[in-house]
């Protein structure tokens, strides 16, 4: 299967022509504009990544428009970034200490009424298998599945070709009472907040959380999702399939439902989403060990804040908490392991032109994960501080550009620090951006 910028270039094209027609509004505005749909329910604004829910006061992104009685939304983001991180000493596939790559998503969804519920189609692809090289983007503490033969460390792994593919239905119980259903080929199951991708808290830095494997698991190749909702409430439990992908990023690596999450999600007010939820589930990297790690437990919560600044503006806010306890497999055999993580991002668009971000993290890290073998069944504490901006450009043909810098450092214990040169080890990125603009519902 060729792979390549195609599917971001049809899904950004298809932006840009579909919003031409439409006023261009700079990120984080909300206006009740221009924006057709066939229903106004059809795609509430609470839907995120998966069946995930964020606050109902965060703008619609992309172009989000009626056709033939279909509700059709398009959204994507390109990231070009050069990372430079000059304390490493020990990371797979060499010695790099800076790299030049892309981030990327596209993404399309349709929904539509049929009978007495509705049913969507969802699509995500990412060109990331081409786009980023030497088993991923660099970012010290980040942890992955399979590169080169051996587990994947001080990367950020590059997403799957096929992100996203799967299918759901919606119909009224009784009152405000509806059911859902989800099956997906590819698709997150029901643990965690929104995705990083889809958090607005997140999506200014070219740099994923390195906790994210605490607070929601990988994209599942092979999930059913099923719950019951109303306006404020949200109960689901999903079946996924928890094996790691291989190496091969442009495959689906389906396999059997052998792993469970459930999720409860509430909308105190129209500014908050709160969600609980837990998962029993291999390791990421379960499938390539021998024999297989033993079964995981992971729990989740998380509070998720957007709070409109003006007609142009967004102050948006997640704070969360992941706790993981099993057995591991690791050279010489398997031990009890239980750590967990914590995450605060926050991110600030002011007048639609200016946007800055930071985020804290703090985890126990198993020593293996870093390949620090020499300590065995350690469990080191550490973190990591990040801060950035964006110089947002202006909107052109539905589309906004964005050039901008961030600058991290990571925090490390004695026993780790001769492998980052120091116990501090700086890391600094610049990127320019492009992603469409919001609008309101």
């Amino acid at each position: 299967m060729r792979i390549g910028s195609t599917p971001l270039a049809i899904v950004l094209s298809c932006c840009a022509t579909a919003a031409g027609a439409q006023s261009q509004t700079p990120p984080g505005q909300v206006a009740a504009e221009h924006v057709e749909v066939a229903e106004p329910l059809l795609t509430p604004t609470v839907d995120a990544s998966g069946t995930s829910w964020q606050p109902r006061a965060t703008p619609m992104f992309g172009v989000h428009r009626g056709w033939k009685g279909w509700d059709l939304r398009l959204d994507g983001s390109v990231v070009l970034q050069w990372i430079a991180e000059p304390g490493d000493r020990h990371r797979t596939g060499g010695a790099a200490e800076f790299q030049l790559g892309s981030r990327n998503w596209g993404m399309v969804a349709a929904r539509r009424g049929v009978g007495w519920g509705r049913v969507g189609l969802r699509g995500m692809l990412s060109a990331e298998p081409a786009t980023l090289r030497d088993c991923g983007a660099l970012s010290f503490l980040s942890v992955g599945e399979v590169c080169d033969g051996d587990t994947i460390h001080d990367r950020d792994q590059p997403h799957d070709l096929v992100m996203e593919l799967a299918v759901d239905y919606d119909r009224p119980l009784h009152g405000a009472w509806r059911w859902q259903i989800y099956a997906g080929l590819a698709g997150p199951p029901a643990f965690g907040p929104p995705a990083s991708p889809h958090r607005p808290s997140a999506a200014g830095s070219p740099l994923a959380p390195f906790t994210h494997h605490w607070l929601d698991p990988m994209n599942a190749f092979g999930v059913v999702t099923t719950g019951i909702h109303d306006r404020r409430w949200k109960a689901e439990v999903s079946a996924f399939n928890s094996r790691a992908p291989d190496e091969r990023r442009t495959d689906l690596d389906l396999g059997g439902l052998d792993a469970m999450a459930a999720r409860v999600s509430y909308l105190p007010t129209d500014r908050l989403a709160v969600q609980v939820s837990a998962a029993r589930m291999r390791e990421a990297w379960g499938a390539f060990a021998q024999p297989p790690d033993p079964p995981v437990t992971r729990v989740s919560a998380s509070i998720v804040h957007h709070r409109p600044l003006g007609m142009t503006g967004l102050w948006a806010s997640t704070v969360a908490v992941g706790l993981s306890r099993g057995r591991e497999q690791i050279p010489g055999g398997v031990f009890d392991t239980a750590n967990g993580a914590v995450l605060a991002e926050t991110s600030v668009t002011v007048g639609g032109r200016y946007e800055t971000f930071g985020r804290v993290e703090l985890a126990g890290m198993p020593a293996h994960h870093l390949h620090a073998h020499e300590f065995a069944q350690s469990v080191f504490p550490v973190g990591k501080l990040q801060a950035g901006y964006t110089r947002l450009l202006r909107p052109r043909h539905g589309l906004v550009a964005g050039v901008g810098a961030t600058a991290s450092i990571t925090l490390l214990p004695p026993e780790l620090a001769p492998r980052y040169g120091g116990r501090a080890a700086p890391g600094v990125a610049t990127f320019v951006s492009l992603r469409p603009t919001s609008h309101a519902m």
